[in-house]
């Protein structure tokens, strides 16, 4: 597994009145969001990511406006809704 060390000044910790616990869960479901929107990495390994579960990944998705439904197209979202 790969670590990364971010950086985050203490003033910015104080002005969002976070711990640095708080930073650490919010960089990690940030740099998950990040992987799912942008890389289509899947559900699963984003809520490790995150160190959620995948029902609180969704909730998180959700939260941040964020469809777990992917399509390409209009067609692709018929075709998928006639299927159901």
């Amino acid at each position: 597994m790969c670590q990364v060390l971010v950086d985050i000044p203490n003033e910015v910790l104080y002005d969002t009145h976070m711990s640095t616990s708080d930073a650490s869960a919010f960089v990690k479901q940030m740099v998950a969001l990040g992987y799912y929107t942008h890389n289509n990495v899947s559900i699963g390994y984003c809520a490790k990511i995150a160190d959620m579960t995948e029902e609180e990944f969704i909730t998180f998705l959700g939260k941040n406006n964020v469809s777990i439904f992917q399509f390409e197209n209009e067609a692709e979202l018929a075709r998928d809704f006639a299927n159901a």
